[in-house]
């Protein structure tokens, strides 16, 4: 049993991986691409949005296909949706329909990430999902931190990139073939669309606070990525720079992504995000302070990333401990839900920010919305256990 279990957990995060290697290739590749044919900032931008879209359109519309097929399908189905739209890339040159293939991407990496999250959150013991959750984390990561490396294969053909990435991911997409199907555990409610809805007020009764991790973790992650560059030009700050400063914070996250796990096994979920949120709003407001000094600046994305950088795992690993093992699938896919919205709202309040806040640090927002968090967390008190949540 127990080998059935380790090799199918790393099927599972080997598909994660390859996962996160797609996402984090397109964004900046498509930005180049977009860049250099003279499409504007603001519809590159735009455009970029369009994988998050495509989540929160998929997202209420999972669990019904979930409960019915069980995990192997639904993450077959993604796979191969991410794949095919990847290798489509290259087929028509256009604005419009790169954007629906980019939709189509985040309807399949969503159908990827809630397939294997929440097979992950039920089949791991309590005492193991942290560090279960956060090797998932981790290996979305180092893909999302390899994928950039595809830009460089521009040079030689535009289609290049696009064919090497759904290449690797069909061959990810195989290995799901070998794992034996598996059921979430059943509800009394409907699999229907209103069952769904029904579940999701009940999830969020319960587990609200859990939710607020994956959204700082979005609304993090996206404005770094969306926001520092335009920032780091207007104060002065060398585009050389910014291309070692912003790949500390991932190399942070990757470093500390399963000690952090392990300690919120050993310590438990809150007290660890609690730490990790404080030590966010340090480290972001010491960086608003630190904003002229490159080496400053550095130690405090890594340092930052080492903490901040695990909030997502920490999150569904805090809402799988407080919702029963049936609203996992609902619980997950509003972990994914929150996720977008911050990743949607952080570039578009940054921006605001960065365009009408002249004097005050584009840190200081991203400070203020962690310390929100953290007040959220040092505040909640669960109600009940997770075995009573659904009696009520």
């Amino acid at each position: 049993m127990e080998k059935n279990w380790t090799f199918r957990f790393w099927i599972l995060v080997s598909i994660v991986a390859i996962s996160g290697f797609s996402q984090g290739m397109l964004l900046p590749l498509i930005a180049i691409i977009f860049e250099q044919d003279g499409v504007s900032s603001s519809m590159n931008g735009m455009h970029a949005t369009g994988l998050y879209i495509g989540i929160l359109l998929a997202s209420p519309l999972m669990e019904g296909p979930l409960r019915k097929y069980g995990y192997k399908p639904l993450i077959l189905v993604g796979g191969i949706l991410v794949a095919i739209s990847l290798g489509l890339f290259p087929v028509w040159k256009s604005f419009w329909f790169w954007f629906a293939l980019r939709l189509l991407i985040g309807i399949g990496d969503h159908m990827l990430h809630f397939g294997t999250q929440t097979w992950i959150t039920s089949f791991s013991p309590a005492n193991r999902r942290g560090r279960n959750i956060s090797l998932y984390g981790l290996f979305f990561g180092l893909g999302f931190a390899a994928g950039p490396l595809m830009t460089r294969f521009l040079q030689i053909n535009e289609a290049l990139p696009f064919i090497i990435s759904a290449s690797i991911s069909l061959v990810a997409w195989m290995g799901v073939w070998l794992l034996r199907n598996e059921f979430p555990e059943k509800d009394m409610e409907t699999s229907s669309f209103l069952g769904t809805l029904q579940r999701f007020r009940k999830v969020y009764k319960y587990a609200w606070v859990a939710f607020l991790p994956p959204f700082g973790y979005g609304f993090l992650e996206a404005s770094l990525n969306g926001n520092f560059p335009v920032y780091a030009l207007r104060t002065g700050i060398d585009i050389n720079a910014v291309s070692i400063i912003l790949p500390a914070f991932a190399a942070g996250s990757i470093v500390f992504q399963l000690p952090l796990g392990i300690l919120s096994d050993r310590y438990g979920r809150k007290p660890i995000l609690i730490g990790v949120m404080l030590s966010g709003v340090i480290c972001f407001t010491a960086a608003g302070f630190l904003q002229e000094f490159v080496v400053g600046l550095l130690i405090c994305f890594f340092v930052a990333g080492m903490l901040v950088g695990s909030t997502f795992s920490l999150g569904i690993s805090y809402m799988a401990d407080l919702l029963p093992k049936q609203l996992l699938p609902a619980g997950n896919l509003m972990c994914g839900i929150f996720f977008s919205l911050g990743s949607i709202s952080g570039p578009f309040i940054g921006g605001l920010a960065i365009e009408y806040l002249k004097e005050v640090s584009f840190f200081f927002v991203i400070s203020v919305m962690l310390f929100l968090i953290f007040i959220a967390l040092l505040l909640h008190r669960p109600s009940g256990s997770p075995e009573t949540v659904h009696l009520h």
